[in-house]
This record gives C-alpha cells, structure tokens and sequence, in this order.
C-alpha cells in the first residue's frame, strides 16, 4: 500500500486572487469596512472613493508581494556573542 507524506505547510505559500492569505485577509476586511460605509452612506462620491480605495490597495498588496520591500534598520544582534562573566574590572 502506498503511503503519501503529508504537506503541514501548505498554507504558507497558499494564494488567493494572487496575494498569500494574511494579505487576502486584509484586503476582505477592507471591503467589508467599505460595504458597510456604503450602506450607511447615501453620497456618490462616497462609493466612487471607496471603490478607488479598495482597487488602489489590491494593486499596492499585489505590488508588494511581487517586489517586497525590507526595511533594515539596523543591527539586530551583536557581531559576537560570548558567555563569558564580566568582572567589575572588565569595564575599566
């Protein structure tokens, strides 16, 4: 009998509409915020500019994912590190 090893990380580089799942749930909040500022709102130019909102931060999460940006802001962690007690006298 065959036996299939089994994938855990599979959601890692899960894709929904081209953005991993955390970017994807972040976009679904934001037209879910939208809708609801839709419905309570009788203003054209509200939709139009909620509309344009949700267009222009698909194409930003689409423009990140494909040239992510890191930011360096400087050295995490010492170049060496020692176990080595320090002495009162060590710092003179």
């Amino acid at each position: 009998m065959k036996k299939y090893t089994v994938y855990r990380n599979i959601r890692k580089r899960a894709i929904i509409f081209g953005l991993p799942v955390s970017l994807f749930a972040l976009l679904m909040v934001a037209v879910i915020g939208s809708l609801l500022i839709t419905i309570f709102s009788f203003s054209f130019s509200v939709i139009v500019a909620l509309l344009l909102f949700n267009v222009l931060l698909y194409g930003a999460l689409i423009q990140w994912v494909n040239k992510p940006f890191h930011i360096k802001v400087g050295h995490t962690f010492p170049s060496v590190i020692s176990n080595k007690k320090l002495s009162p006298l060590s710092h003179v």
